[in-house]
């Protein structure tokens, strides 16, 4: 039996939450908030008019990929003020799952540039599907935000379950790619 910790990532509201919560197999751990009044002086909360609770600590779910493969999810906060938690949920993580969406791209640049600057985490980009369809190609989202072409982009419905294992799964080949020994070479 193998098991691997996936880091998803993102910005405030981009689908995290949602995406732990689809895929795990256990009663996911989240530790939602009520926002209140007083969070909007300091989260930035535009684009989130829905939006009613927040994670405060952490997210975190489970995934049994066949009979010697287990996930071990861990969902960090988007919130500005809850970045410096990072370090400590990337600390052991084979991989990272960082979602983006494209109607509010200025709060994925944070977690873009933490993964490739701040953490030695190999990464994808997953471009939640919010409404059900991409309105991007991905191309034009690499270049908005700047990501290499040696960071894969996938597209992810955080509301499905085989799509979201399949973003997972990028996260975990993109690791094998990198960490192999014939990559190395």
């Amino acid at each position: 039996m193998t098991s691997a910790k996936i880091v998803v990532a993102g910005g405030f509201g981009v689908g995290k939450t949602t995406l732990v919560s689809t895929v795990s197999e256990i009663p996911p751990v989240n530790t939602e908030a009520w926002m209140t009044q007083a969070s909007k002086t300091v989260d930035p909360l535009h684009g989130t008019d829905e939006k009613t609770t927040t994670t405060v600590a952490m997210d975190f779910g489970r995934v049994t990929l066949g009979r010697d493969l287990i996930l071990y999810l861990f969902g960090t906060p988007g919130q500005p003020r809850f970045w410096p938690m990072w370090d400590d949920l990337c600390r052991g993580a084979s991989a990272a799952l960082v979602l983006v969406d494209t109607r509010r791209l200025d709060v994925s640049f944070p977690a873009v540039n933490y993964f490739e600057n701040d953490s030695d985490v190999p990464f994808v980009v997953g471009v939640n599907l919010f409404d059900g369809r991409q309105t991007h190609p991905l191309d034009q989202v690499r270049d908005a935000l700047g990501v290499a072409d040696t960071v894969p982009l996938v597209t992810v419905d955080a509301r499905e379950r085989r799509s979201s294992v399949q973003a997972l799964l990028a996260g975990l080949t993109n690791t094998l790619e990198k960490t192999s020994p014939v990559a190395t070479r």
